[in-house]
């Protein structure tokens, strides 16, 4: 009798931990890795709080100013929506700004966590200056995307090269320049791990991460207060059944080892979403042409509005070197 009581009591705790393990899971996936979570008051609100005791910061404050001036410039330039379809897939989108004269050179200028092809007008502005084509596609998860669930890059550099042929495809003799911020940057260096068409020139990744489970696991601890164990793991499980691979081998730092695309690395060194430290890790790991620019005072993705000159001085002198 007490020896049933005991399997029972062993059964009922076997299924309670294995629904809580569930719950968590889905509770930790849902924040970190799809549109709603990302979007969610209950995020936000954690953000939030977290934030409230701090002063306003006015350095920051004209940075975000100059992101905006980028944003509302870009949104009054005659955008066309660009979709490559898939038969059993979703398809892929994203905003087009042909340049000012016929050119045979294209940037793919791809944009970051939470964030969206319009966010990248400051970028785009000064590419379509240049004289450039610019693509921006919508990352998964993200804007126009048609996915619900976000990939942090990994499934983002299959679609990046997916762009690529397709601008090949209608303009075979083009010359195409990768360049992305923060996710989107993590997302150029995992393509050009990849093997891609002679048309693409050269890179340029902007405050990128190492991979997906060590940015998750500072996004989890740091913005909504929570542990990386049980939740980043329980949240990597899910992610394993949904999306069919392993947050900790969705890594630029191993993709930018096979790469043979000449790539510039920038990185702000007052940068704690995307830690500085990392600039050096996935520099140092890159088997390709390289140089790297680490830009005073920048905090996250803010390193082209902290010093322009400096930024767009070494992006304009690299691309002249490997165009």
């Amino acid at each position: 009798m007490n020896k049933n009581k005991y399997l029972k009591g062993t059964a009922i705790g076997i299924c309670t931990i294995s629904l809580l393990s569930i719950f968590i899971g889905e509770l930790s996936y849902l924040f970190s890795l799809t549109r709603q979570g990302v979007n969610s008051k209950i995020v936000k609100g954690f953000v939030d709080r977290s934030k409230a005791k701090k002063p306003v910061d006015e350095f920051k404050q004209m940075l975000d100013n100059k992101l905006k001036d980028g944003k509302n410039w870009l949104e009054n330039q005659p955008l066309k929506k660009i979709v490559i379809e898939h038969e059993n897939d979703k398809n892929l989108h994203a905003d087009f700004l042909s340049a000012q004269k016929p050119s045979d050179i294209f940037v793919i200028s791809s944009h970051g966590y939470k964030s969206s092809p319009h966010q990248m007008g400051i970028y785009a502005k000064e590419f379509h200056n240049m004289g450039f084509n610019v693509l921006l596609p919508s990352l998964r998860g993200h804007a126009d995307s048609e996915d619900d669930f976000i990939t942090m890059g990994w499934k983002d550099r299959l679609d990046v090269i997916e762009w690529i042929n397709y601008i090949i495809k209608n303009n075979p003799d083009c010359k195409i320049i990768l360049h992305g911020v923060s996710m989107g940057g993590a997302t150029t260096m995992m393509a050009t791990g990849e093997k891609l068409p002679k048309n693409v020139k050269l890179a340029i990744e902007d405050c990128g991460y190492t991979n997906a489970w060590e940015i998750l696991g500072l996004k989890i601890t740091s913005d909504v207060k929570l542990p990386i164990f049980p939740f980043l793991y329980y949240a990597n499980e899910v992610n394993k059944v949904r999306e069919k691979f392993d947050l900790k081998k969705a890594s630029a730092l191993e993709q930018i080892k096979n790469s043979a695309t000449p790539t510039l690395f920038i990185h702000g060194e007052k940068d704690t979403f995307v830690p500085f430290s990392m600039l050096d890790e996935v520099y140092n790991a890159a088997s390709c042409i390289k140089e790297k620019v680490a830009v005073p005072d920048a905090p996250h993705a803010r390193s082209v509005c902290a010093h322009p000159d400096m930024y767009w001085n070494a992006v304009k002198n690299f691309i002249k070197k490997y165009l």
